[in-house]
């Protein structure tokens, strides 16, 4: 029975240039001289930790990696921007989580929008993926058509079609 898994996932090796590209971008810009403005990416916990001065420069610092991201094609909507902490002195502290794996609830609205569509096909919920079955490929093709006009509020990949 022809199948494919629905799935919310980042290259890790993307996001990273995205984030050191950025990183230089923003470190030679002139309103960022004299600044102990930091960026790093936790690869093991998925979070970019921003440490700078003032909101302005938060600002700054996230639109630069949101356009690194877009130029690099990932989807800026796998960030979620949580908010500041103020750190010693007179810094802020930002955690930005990088989503991944479809959340439990998106995965439910997934599933009930295909169901509600009249399509004749199976879906599941497995982990922190959706697999779709069906008997024609044409029915699997029509689902991932339909998800991708509905906006979940992640990116979606559409991997693993086997026939």
């Amino acid at each position: 029975m022809p199948s494919f898994d629905i799935v919310s996932k980042i290259d890790g090796q993307t996001l990273d240039n995205a984030i050191n590209v950025a990183k230089k971008e923003i470190l030679n810009r002139y309103d960022f001289n004299d600044s102990k403005s930091t960026i790093e990416l936790d690869k093991k916990t998925n979070e970019i930790h921003i440490l700078t001065e003032n909101d302005m420069r938060v600002k700054a610092i996230q639109d630069a990696i949101i356009s690194r991201m877009v130029k690099q094609g990932l989807d800026a909507k796998a960030l979620d921007f949580g908010k500041e902490h103020f750190a010693s002195g007179n810094m802020i502290r930002k955690e930005i989580k990088v989503l991944e794996g479809i959340d439990k609830e998106v995965a439910k609205k997934i599933v009930k929008k295909i169901k509600d569509s009249g399509l004749k096909v199976q879906a599941s919920i497995m982990d922190d993926q959706v697999r779709v079955q069906a008997k024609k490929i044409d029915d699997l093709q029509a689902v991932i058509s339909l998800c991708r006009t509905e906006d979940f509020g992640q990116p979606l990949q559409y991997i693993n079609m086997r026939a």
